[in-house]
């Protein structure tokens, strides 16, 4: 019995809480991790894992060794990490999370260059505009993009900042007159987002001081892209990423409205496990991320 390998195992049971989607997490049958657990118990003398039709759940004995175990992985993590970055090697499987728009626009066009400097890395890229537990979900690594993050257990860095402003498009500001300030947005149609954190209400910060302007969203929907693509189709004003709304800019699809005016900075995140944190692969991406934003994005 390969001690270590069946110590990840009964830690990756543990915290995908199913055999099965540990199974698939380690592409394995979910019979033969079963099988290596009975012969872990059976070694030790004792019940880790105690099991019905429905449900699972640790012992003291078990509580007890996953908890060491995990200590023992991580140090293992760590020698190995450190030789890999000597040898300038980076693999193994790396499994994202970030939400729809920013793996849509930033990320995608991003993997390219990753996956061709690091040839022996596996890489799963899941978009989910939730937040998502990422022990639950496998993930080494979660892309979250927010103001601030509540207090976790989880490790968050900064990698970025994103910028948030009001636009709309030149036909719609035609047909219906170009706001001269905040107060004048309770006379237009507001496209809502619907993931935002204040969602009847914008703070606009300006050159002298900040307003909070109450909004009523004839419209709200929960993704970017597609709040975008209303606001081009001259449905009504309203905020987005700069990384979203560039393009469209650019094309002279969109304007800024109250260019002197902007919503309270938001941030990007990498947001890992503890144990995870030293990892050579998510270290990797990370530093590749950083070079990408590094373009205007920051």
């Amino acid at each position: 019995m390969d001690k270590l390998s069946v110590m990840n195992a009964f830690c990756r049971i543990v915290e995908r809480g199913s055999f099965a989607r540990a199974a698939e997490d380690l592409g394995v049958s979910a019979a033969l991790l079963s099988r290596e657990v009975k012969l872990l118990e059976k070694s030790l003398g004792c019940t880790l894992l105690t099991r019905t039709t429905r449900s699972m759940s640790l012992t003291d004995h078990g509580r007890l060794y996953y908890e060491m175990a995990l200590g023992v992985l991580g140090d293992v993590d760590q020698i190995e990490n450190r030789i890999r970055r000597r040898s300038g090697v980076v693999k193994g499987h790396l499994r994202i999370n970030a939400p729809v728009s920013f793996g849509q626009v930033v990320l995608a066009p991003l993997l390219p260059g990753f996956l061709e400097a690091h040839p022996e890395l596996e890489v799963t890229l899941s978009l989910d505009d939730r937040v998502v537990d990422m022990i639950e979900g496998g993930f080494d690594l979660s892309i979250r993009v927010k103001a601030e993050l509540p207090d976790s257990a989880l490790v968050a860095r900064p990698v970025g900042d994103v910028r948030q402003r009001v636009f709309a498009a030149p036909t719609y500001l035609e047909r219906k007159g170009t706001p001269q300030s905040p107060d004048d947005l309770g006379n237009h149609a507001i496209i809502g987002f619907l993931l935002a954190d204040h969602k009847a209400q914008w703070q606009l910060l300006g050159p002298q001081d900040s307003r909070t302007i109450e909004i009523a969203p004839r419209v709200r929907v929960g993704n970017s892209l597609v709040l975008r693509d209303l606001l081009v189709a001259g449905e009504g004003i309203g905020t987005l990423p700069d990384f979203i709304a560039d393009g469209a800019v650019a094309r002279g699809d969109l304007v800024p409205v109250l260019p002197d005016w902007e919503l309270p900075r938001r941030h990007i995140y990498a947001v890992t496990a503890s144990r995870l944190g030293a990892d050579a692969k998510v270290n990797a991406f990370l530093d590749h991320l950083r070079a990408a934003l590094g373009g205007g994005h920051s």
